[in-house]
């Protein structure tokens, strides 16, 4: 069996990982890869959004099926011309990967399917956005409608934020690019976050661990937003209770709906949650395994991969059980200097090999390259993830730690607060 994985970052060297660990002992390529993947994969250099070079790759290397795993491939469409080429794969397609890619399609579809959600409205222009600012209460949220790297969603606490934030998003300045064309302002929703990941088959879906992510840079949630600095799982706030509600209310009926839209979800929906006192809400939705959760969530997913993925791609997922974890696994990132803005690149990183040889310990590489000297150095913003594992949520966060205090490289930054909201067994509901 030969299986491409479509990527580059910890997200993809966490699925490599998984993959490479199932009984069917599949040969894995990956595009583009990184230092960390060609360890377990052949990594093959074609760009994210080269769509035609790696529908050629897959049906070349006549790859059995292909899991993508970042959003970009998908919002182009790689899913329907892999199809075309008779290339199976785990992803959704285009039109049902708007529920990323279009922030206003997934608000119109959970409205009109009554999928319960923060109240919202939608603007291209910025006058009537301004305007609509200018009346409505604060908190508001400010969001990018397209794909803008984990970045686009402003939580704004004051009115003038919010007039800064939709500014810059269509006005002038334009940070976004086309990403920020539809801005959609939401009411601001209170509660905890978490996100439920489901792999879909179009019908049936079975449901993976759940995990919470920490979204800001520092200690304490203060900071700037990133694309996650470190993320654990299960995640105690999703209890029993929540899990059911969110199956009843938010994931079959988002599954019935894709299917009457013409588009039937096939591949992972990322769900993401805000727990309210009135039950759980969608935050939104993607299209793929989140990073960082990926990394915390694979080690302890109680299931071969490569069994899932056949099931999905079969459409049999209707006969796959998948056990609740057993046990926890937390994820801490390793940042260059200046993410998430501008980084320093091309700093030597040290101790890896130390960290990966401690028990219950994973180093995942992101943003990283070998020199011409074979030397890792960081190449991006979110450098490394450094996952523990263990029998408890306590001894996974304390492994994570020791993995991290081996690893250094000059900027180096890290929070190390990842996993303490649930350390502290804060709950949502029953």
């Amino acid at each position: 069996m030969k299986i491409l994985v479509v990527g580059s970052g910890g997200r993809e060297h966490a699925i490599v990982q998984k993959l490479s660990e199932s009984a069917h002992a599949p040969a894995i390529l990956a595009a583009p890869g990184n230092p960390g993947i060609g360890a377990l994969a052949r990594c093959v250099p074609v760009a994210l959004d080269d769509v035609e070079a790696l529908v050629s790759l897959a049906v070349e290397e006549s790859v059995d099926w292909v899991f993508v795993g970042p959003e970009i491939p998908l919002a182009l469409g790689l899913v329907d011309r892999l199809t075309e080429a008779g290339v199976p794969a785990i992803g959704p397609t285009q039109a049902a990967s708007r529920l990323e890619s279009s922030k206003a399609f997934a608000k119109d579809v959970m409205v009109r399917h009554s999928i319960p959600t923060a109240a919202h409205q939608t603007f291209v222009e910025l006058d009537p956005l301004l305007a609509h600012l200018a009346e409505c209460p604060v908190p508001v949220v400010v969001k990018a409608s397209g794909l803008a790297a984990g970045k686009g969603a402003v939580v704004c606490m004051t009115r003038e934020e919010a007039m800064a934030a939709a500014r810059q998003m269509l006005g002038e300045d334009r940070i976004f690019g086309s990403a920020g064309d539809e801005v959609v302002v939401e009411e601001f929703m209170q509660g905890e976050e978490a996100s439920v990941f489901v792999l879909c088959d179009g019908v049936r879906y079975v449901l993976l661990p759940s995990a919470q992510d920490h979204k800001r840079l520092r200690d304490g949630d203060q900071g700037p937003n990133t694309g996650g600095m470190g993320a654990y799982s299960p995640a105690s706030c999703v209890t029993p209770a929540i899990l059911a509600s969110v199956c009843q209310n938010i994931v079959e009926p988002v599954l019935k709906a894709m299917e009457q839209e013409g588009c039937p979800y096939r591949g992972i929906l990322f769900v993401g949650l805000m727990l309210t006192k009135t039950g759980p809400k969608v935050v939104e939705f993607n299209c793929r395994l989140g990073d960082p959760e990926t990394q915390c969530i694979l080690p302890i997913l109680e299931a071969d991969l490569v069994d899932l993925c056949q099931a999905a791609l079969a459409g049999r997922l209707g006969d796959i059980h998948v056990p609740a974890p057993r046990r926890a696994a937390a994820v801490v990132v390793l940042a260059a200097e200046g993410y998430p803005g501008a980084v320093r690149k091309g700093r030597i990183i040290e101790g890896v090999e130390a960290a990966a040889r401690l028990e219950n310990v994973q180093v995942l590489h992101a943003g990283t390259v070998l020199d011409e000297s074979d030397r890792l150095m960081t190449s991006g913003g979110r450098v490394l993830s450094v996952v523990g594992s263990g029998d408890t949520l306590a001894l996974a966060v304390e492994s994570a730690y020791l993995g991290v205090s081996e690893i250094a490289f000059e900027g180096l930054q890290h929070r190390t607060d990842i996993a303490a909201r649930g350390l502290a067994g804060v709950r949502t509901g029953p």
